[in-house]
């Protein structure tokens, strides 16, 4: 009997080295700590190869650690995993299913594999948005809807946590947004959804929480409103009439001004009054000063070492093994 706990997914310094005769050793998970507490959508980021699948694997009970312990709804895997398989679903890497089945018979195969029942089968469908094409071949769908058929296979046992790797892969604006819906209705009826994905808007939009990785290490963790405050460099664009004497002006009073072409930027201002008042004392009135807060994607891109401090583009691009349920 798998108990109520508070954090459904606990890791405490995990390591796990890869050998190979022709590279050598390479550690893809460095000491990695995480903590999911239950009820939120957790996001679990970083940029390929940072060790983020080597992890969930791992967790999972298909790759072996050399260090670490890890626990899952409150027991410790691998050893307890036979205990909590029944409660987990999970999507890791890319999605295989036969091609020639449909949708209906590959979790209709699944659910009796899994003694769940059959009526079951028509719900997830449902709630993944595809029983209008649950009768059609797995070889006909898009990649969009074999990631809703992956889903389906990992929500069959109505898991208690859910692990999703790139769920929205392939899913057009719409899809995106129904993906979004059933996470949240899925949290409300007391699931907890580990989710990793390379749209960080989406992210920052979706999850309460995230765990950062770069390299196999945490480089950020916590509340999602945190992560962004503890990265805000107190930024703020200004715009006035005469530039250069403005950026004179301030960088006298002791602001970091950085000139562009049509703004100045001011960085480290606790207070953004003081811009005001300081132009106002020598007669130069301000047309815009906003606030330069930063969003998920560029702390990701500055934690994770992707590329240099701001000043540039910002974009970002970053499966069906279902744990308890699998479709391979």
């Amino acid at each position: 009997m798998v108990s109520r706990v508070d954090a459904v997914l606990e890791i405490n310094g995990l390591r796990k080295t890869y050998r190979s005769a022709f590279k050598g050793p390479h550690r893809a998970v460095d000491g990695l700590d995480m903590r999911v507490e239950q009820g939120q959508i957790h996001g679990f980021l970083g940029p390929n190869g940072s060790g983020k699948t080597t992890t969930l694997r791992t967790l999972l009970g298909l790759v072996r650690p050399n260090s670490g312990r890890m626990t899952l709804l409150g027991r410790e895997v691998p050893s307890a995993l036979p205990e909590v398989a029944g409660h987990i679903g999970a999507i890791v890497e890319a999605p295989r299913f036969f091609g020639n089945f449909s949708g209906r018979r590959t979790l209709r195969i699944l659910a009796r594999a899994g003694g769940v029942r059959r009526a079951r089968v028509e719900e997830v469908l449902e709630l993944v948005g595809l029983r209008d094409r649950a009768g059609d071949r797995v070889k006909t769908y898009s990649l969009g809807m074999k990631q809703r058929l992956a889903v389906a296979s990992a929500l069959l046992k109505a898991p208690r946590l859910l692990i999703l790797d790139e769920p929205a892969n392939g899913l057009d604006p719409a899809g995106i947004r129904e993906m979004r819906d059933l996470m949240r209705g899925l949290v409300e009826h007391g699931t907890t959804v580990v989710l990793s994905s390379h749209i960080l808007g989406e992210v920052q939009q979706i999850c309460d929480s995230v765990t950062i990785i770069s390299r196999g290490r945490r480089v950020a963790h916590g509340a999602v409103d945190s992560v962004l405050r503890a990265q805000d460099k107190g930024e703020f664009l200004i715009r006035v009439a005469d530039h250069e004497r403005a950026a004179q002006t301030l960088r006298h009073a002791g602001f970091q001004i950085t000139t562009e072409r049509d703004h100045l930027m001011a960085r480290g201002v606790a207070d953004p009054a003081i811009i005001t008042e300081t132009l106002a004392a020598h007669k130069m009135w301000i047309s815009e000063l906003t606030p330069q807060r930063p969003d998920l994607e560029s702390v990701f891109l500055q934690l994770t070492g992707t590329v240099p401090e701001p000043g540039v583009t910002r974009q970002v691009g970053e499966s069906a093994a279902a744990f308890g349920h699998g479709a391979k």
